[in-house]
């Protein structure tokens, strides 16, 4: 399989994973989306808001890098990640808009990407001042690692919320998304 592909495929599992995650979280009151975790963020609005911290910041860096034509325009009417405690969003209602909104970018920056195209380099200053070069293709890997590391987070959190979360394993998700591989 194609390094395209299998980001191709990381969209497909990022998109089901949010939604399957939203969906869960809807279930919860304002407060318990409020109350503190004792975990990595302090509460469930803190994991999606530095979600989309990360996925706001890789995907700009790239579409700043000029690749594949993509234009910052994309990204109109989003938030400038800054740093990593950004507050994007306050309620789920408002984490599911937003989230939906980033989604469909990531998605539209990935299929308009070639093979050429991920093993470019780009450069970009960190959030910390540091001047860094990396490969299109390694952002994208290390975008996807975030999110499913911060999700595996949020699963145990909601599960001590007593929130069935249902399925994540990506071989399963896969099967029954054939069509669309």
């Amino acid at each position: 399989m194609s390094q395209l592909r299998s980001f191709q495929i990381s969209v497909l599992y990022n998109q089901r994973m949010n939604q399957q995650l939203l969906i869960c979280c809807q279930q919860l009151s304002q407060t318990q989306c409020e109350q503190e975790t004792g975990s990595f963020f302090p509460n469930v609005i803190a994991y999606w808001n530095h979600l989309l911290f990360g996925d706001l910041i890789l995907i700009r860096r790239i579409i700043a890098n000029k690749i594949a034509g993509l234009s910052l325009s994309l990204l109109d009417g989003l938030p400038i990640a800054t740093s990593t405690s950004d507050c994007y969003c306050s309620t789920i209602d408002e984490v599911i808009e937003l989230r939906t909104k980033v989604d469909i970018i990531i998605e539209q920056v990935i299929n308009a990407l070639s093979e050429n195209d991920i093993s470019k380099l780009i450069h970009y200053k960190t959030t910390e001042g540091d001047e860094v070069s990396a490969r299109v293709g390694d952002i994208l890997q290390h975008m996807f690692n975030h999110q499913t590391h911060h999700r595996g987070q949020l699963t145990c959190v909601l599960s001590q919320l007593g929130i069935n979360f249902g399925c994540t394993d990506l071989p399963v998700l896969v099967s029954e998304m054939k069509d669309l591989v």
